[in-house]
């Protein structure tokens, strides 16, 4: 080879090693993508969601705005990578805000992390003992996640309306990770035939998405509050598996799904992810007439009475309805059976 060659051959190699080099290593490689953007989910302040590229980050509600040409969408810059699958939309972590447990945040490093307790907002890569790490990007999960199969369920609600999915309740679960999975398997099952035995009394068998006494609808403001009744004087009836119902259960509810449902009450029958996560919001974490949850009532031994007293004691229990109450039993046993485990105690209120 001349050396006018090997010079040039030189050049070229080490052009080439430059480029190998230098040019990945210029700028920072991209975060990853999040959770691809869906026309059909909600999503509130601070949500995000992938698109064409980007990460975006929502401003306010928003549902079915394209990220890029709606302005409700703050472009968060390039991604790269495969999003998530189905079932990653959860907001940015904040610190300083108010966390419960069963709370799911995406963290700065774009993981995701469940509230194991209660907590102001800690680190959730410092906070070992309020957070723990949470995968997700199934959606529906497995069936086997929940003790209640599919075919268990069409057994139970054999007439459901379609808007009832078996697939949106075990989704919907995410949000409570303790609901029908604490305890042995007989008190799971227990707790899962107890929550679907007071759905089915509140819906007719899953079959009303609204409240079928339109009388009522005006009952149900409570003015006193200091948020008053934004949605109108008749807008917080009964909605979904358990029949939200009051402005101040909508409100409640909704700040802690961040939904905006004190003003849109509608999203309860409209969203069907939506109503089984107000039905599982009120059963986890809601006591209503009574003196504990439908899901302590379960786990601790308290008994599925105590689930007719926190959901509507104060009209049926104590002899008030017992004829409400028996429907409810009923509802009960027959599923504990469809299960293969027993009643337990205290089935009355």
């Amino acid at each position: 080879m001349s050396l006018r060659r090997l010079v040039a051959a030189v050049a070229a190699f080490a052009a080439v090693g430059a480029m190998a080099i230098f040019s990945p290593g210029t700028s920072s490689a991209a975060p990853a993508c999040v959770s691809a953007w869906s026309a059909t989910q909600v999503y509130t302040n601070g949500m995000t969601a992938s698109h064409n590229g980007h990460n975006w980050s929502a401003k306010w509600w928003t549902q079915n705005e394209t990220p890029g040409s709606a302005a409700v969408w703050a472009d968060q810059g390039a991604c790269g990578g495969a999003p998530p699958g189905p079932g990653c939309d959860y907001p940015n972590w904040q610190a300083g805000k108010a966390y419960v447990t069963g709370d799911i945040v995406q963290y700065t490093d774009g993981k995701f992390y469940i509230a194991e307790h209660d907590n102001p907002g800690y680190d959730p890569v410092i906070s070992t003992w309020f957070w723990e790490p949470y995968t997700c990007g199934t959606n529906p999960p497995p069936s086997g996640d929940f003790v209640v199969t599919e075919a268990q369920f069409n057994q139970m609600f054999p007439g459901r309306n379609s808007f009832y999915t078996y697939s949106g309740l075990v989704a919907a679960m995410s949000a409570y990770p303790g609901f029908a999975k604490t305890g042995s398997d007989t008190v799971q099952k227990q707790e899962a035939a107890a929550f679907l035995a007071n759905v089915h009394h509140e819906t007719g068998g899953l079959v009303h998405i609204v409240e079928q006494n339109e009388a009522n609808y005006p009952h149900y403001c409570d003015a006193s509050q200091p948020y008053g009744c934004p949605a109108g004087q008749a807008a917080y009836y009964g909605r979904g598996p358990i029949q939200l119902s009051w402005n101040f259960n909508y409100n409640a509810a909704g700040n802690a799904l961040g939904l905006p449902l004190l003003t849109n009450p509608w999203l309860v029958q409209n969203d069907a992810a939506v109503a089984w996560k107000t039905g599982l919001w009120y059963w986890n974490t809601q006591t209503g007439p009574g003196t504990m949850t439908g899901h302590n009532a379960m786990v601790t031994g308290a008994g599925f009475g105590q689930t007719i007293r926190s959901i509507n004691g104060s009209l049926e229990c104590d002899g008030r309805n017992p004829a409400q109450v028996q429907s409810r039993v009923n509802n009960y046993t027959r599923f504990v059976g469809i299960l293969g485990v027993p009643a337990g105690p205290n089935l009355y209120c």
